[in-house]
């Protein structure tokens, strides 16, 4: 057993040196560029995230289109997290993998059992590969599903802002800037591209219908496409963010309506499993232990 310890610590000392070699390496064969022989600052150093990017490059390269573009959105809608790309996401779930494998052969090696190390430890090593490399993509999808539930809280509040803004007589830029100067969460993050967007030259309209695309948030979705119409056939904006407000503090009191109804079957699990269990303990423990002494 010990033995097979040391050559499974012995691999992944190996292993790391090899990949230390080699972003080492990346960073030596960086070319310098200086113009007549003048001093030229360094260059910034390139963050660990985009180095396990360029080592996952040839890995990354051949996945299929049709696996990029999903991937690509659901990024955006994650808030593109450490500005990251799908080859980036990718070497992430490579790397986290390759270290779940590591410290599932070393579990598998330690771990006393019935089976054989040798069987042991490479069952246990895949199983741990393939949980390290799901769980990047698990943490993905609950990150999109927090920036979504923050739209959708913030939407109703921030449509009343801009409804303010918008009948005192400013411009939709600018209530799009007082939204995000009054949120700092995913719905100002999401306004903040937008007006980039537009001052990069991007028409307003085709920047708020790219921004409800990506979100995927139905209310936000339903906003846009009010002002795409209203500003199609002129009608006065204002009156119809008034409406779009009230019907999503509509929409949100029937949610939570629906919520509450349904908490009452939801309770129904953990008082049959925690509750009642320990309450029939209580309640039959001291005549169970005085059954038990009268039969001794």
């Amino acid at each position: 057993m010990s033995t097979g310890f040391l050559i499974a610590v012995t691999a992944g000392v190996i292993c790391g040196i090899v990949v230390a070699a080699y972003f080492v390496a990346i960073d030596r064969t960086r070319p310098v560029t200086a113009g007549s022989g003048a001093w030229s600052a360094p260059a910034a150093r390139t963050p660990w995230i985009k180095q396990f990017e360029a080592l996952a490059r040839p890995l990354a390269a051949r996945m299929p289109a049709h696996e990029t573009g999903p991937l690509r959105q659901k990024l955006s809608r994650a808030g593109d997290p450490g500005g990251l790309t799908p080859a980036g996401f990718q070497a992430v779930r490579y790397a986290a993998a390759a270290l779940f494998a590591i410290v599932g052969l070393t579990l598998g090696l330690l771990v006393q059992a019935p089976i054989p190390s040798l069987l042991l430890a490479p069952m246990a090593g895949l199983v741990a590969a393939l949980l390290g490399y799901v769980t990047p993509t698990l943490w993905l999808q609950q990150r999109i599903s927090q920036r979504r539930r923050q739209i959708e809280r913030s939407l109703a509040e921030a449509t009343d802002l801009l409804t303010l803004v918008v009948e005192s007589g400013m411009s939709l830029d600018e209530g799009l800037l007082s939204i995000t100067e009054r949120f700092h969460n995913a719905l100002g993050d999401e306004i903040g591209k937008v007006l980039r967007e537009i001052r990069l030259g991007r028409p307003r309209m085709a920047a708020l219908e790219h921004m409800a695309l990506t979100t995927g948030v139905a209310d936000l979705h339903h906003l846009v496409e009010s002002i795409v119409q209203s500003d199609q056939m002129g009608v006065p904006i204002a009156r119809l963010l008034r409406v779009q407000a009230m019907e999503m503090r509509r929409r949100q009191r029937q949610t939570a309506q629906e919520r509450a109804a349904q908490a009452s079957s939801r309770m129904v699990f953990p008082m049959v499993g925690c509750i009642f269990p320990v309450l029939w303990i209580v309640l039959l423990g001291p005549a169970i232990i005085q059954i038990v002494k009268s039969l001794h």
